[in-house]
């Protein structure tokens, strides 16, 4: 199998079935799509079973607790087929070409991962703006140049870097890019948005002390505690 999309969700019934039609509508089909549900509590696993009944391609996984993103993550990676991971957030939504025109690029530019810029779900604005021009080399420095859910990758580059680092609990996508940065894995940003991102009230929002917390650990090259 060619493409593995790999999604967590903890108690986010008000937007899981909207982004997983996202990914079940795309024009290209031949994937399949891992969710973990990180023990909800708020109806989310019944909307998951509803779906997955509906098509073949869900394959449904259930943490008993509470485990985060990072290991969710890490578990589906270890059980996904595809030669490609493609990540997508519980509350966000993926345009119909966004597989085709990632793995196009994949292809056509020889280069380890893709991710793409997005649209903001509340007024539609694309990011990032004028950043997109500037090296993400350099913006790494500082901050995360790339949209975690837009990303897709080589599964082998995951594997070679030990896929995401358990001790980050929150910024585990800065130290991701970090790391495939310092392996010198060449990850490209497509310039046309093809994902709509929702920034109201998500993990960033919520948890924004402890995520700054987390990435000035992944900046610094240190462990957090």
């Amino acid at each position: 199998m060619k493409l593995s999309v790999i999604l967590s969700v903890y108690n986010d019934v008000k937007h899981i079935e909207k982004s997983i039609k996202s990914i079940l509508n795309q024009n290209y089909k031949d994937f399949e799509l891992l969710i973990m549900d990180d023990g909800s509590t708020d109806g989310t696993a019944e909307v998951l079973h509803m779906l997955a009944k509906q098509d073949k391609r869900i394959f449904l996984y259930r943490n008993d607790e509470n485990l985060g993103l990072t290991k969710s993550l890490n578990i589906l990676i270890n059980k996904s087929q595809g030669k490609y991971i493609a990540r997508h957030d519980s509350d966000d939504i993926s345009l119909p070409n966004r597989f085709d025109e990632q793995l196009n690029y994949l292809s056509k530019y020889k280069v380890d991962g893709v991710t793409s810029r997005s649209l903001i779900k509340k007024n539609k604005r694309i990011i990032p703006g004028f950043k997109f021009y500037i090296p993400k080399k350099l913006i790494l420095k500082f901050k995360n140049p790339h949209i975690h859910g837009t990303l897709m990758i080589k599964k082998s580059v995951l594997n070679e870097i030990g896929n995401y680092d358990e001790k980050f609990y929150f910024a585990q996508d800065y130290k991701l890019f970090i790391d495939l940065k310092n392996s010198n894995y060449k990850i490209k940003q497509i310039r046309k948005p093809l994902y709509i991102l929702n920034t109201s009230k998500n993990i960033s929002s919520r948890f924004s002390e402890r995520q700054k917390y987390f990435a000035d650990c992944a900046r610094k090259n240190i462990n957090p505690k």
